[in-house]
C-alpha cells in the first residue's frame, strides 16, 4: 500500500501519534532533568550551609583573637 493509498485522516493519525510520542520523549527528559537540578540543587545548599557554618566559626575565631591582641596590647 502506497502513500497515495493511505487516507488523510489515517495520515493525520499518524502524524499526532507522532507528536505525542515526540512529546512523552521531551516529557521523560524534562523530569529526569528536573530530578538531577533538584539533587544538585540540594548539594549545593548543603554546601553552602556547611561554608556559612565554617566561616562564622572562622569569624569567631578571628574576633577571639583580636580580643586577646587587644588584652596583651592593653597590659603592655
Amino acid at each position: 500500500m502506497s502513500s497515495k493509498d493511505t487516507s488523510p485522516p489515517l495520515q493525520a493519525l499518524g502524524a499526532l501519534e507522532q507528536q505525542v510520542s515526540a512529546l512523552l520523549e521531551t516529557c521523560a527528559y524534562l523530569k529526569e532533568e528536573n530530578r538531577l537540578l533538584r539533587a544538585q540543587q540540594e548539594r549545593l545548599q548543603e554546601e553552602q550551609a556547611a561554608l556559612m557554618e565554617k566561616n562564622q566559626t572562622a569569624r569567631s575565631r578571628v574576633d577571639a583573637i583580636i580580643s586577646r591582641l587587644k588584652s596583651l596590647e592593653a597590659n603592655t
